[in-house]
């Protein structure tokens, strides 16, 4: 708590530098112009526009897949199997499916 208001005013102090050496740079004389903003381009009619991509089809298997996982995963910790034995298991289980 003791450092909180040093750090703060650390960070003031430096923000206030910062910000007055960019203001100076900019206004410095010789300095060099900003570029030119880039030409914008014309939309295109709308026969030449792609259609949007269709929506990804919904994985309607997701929550038969989530039941076999948790099936899976209880089977394993009534078998107590851990670390490595317990992923094989698991995956094993997964892929009989």
């Amino acid at each position: 708590m003791r450092t909180f208001l040093p750090a703060v005013l650390t960070c003031l102090a430096l923000a206030s530098m910062i910000g007055g050496w960019l203001i100076a740079a900019a206004a410095a004389p010789g300095a060099a112009p900003a570029k030119p903003p880039a030409p914008a381009t014309a939309p295109l009619p709308a026969a030449a526009q792609k259609p949007a991509a269709a929506p990804a089809p919904i994985d309607n298997d997701a929550p038969a897949r989530h039941t076999k996982r948790t099936a899976c995963l209880k089977a394993a910790k009534t078998k107590k199997l851990v670390g490595a034995h317990r992923t094989a298991y698991v995956k094993e289980c997964m892929g009989a499916s």
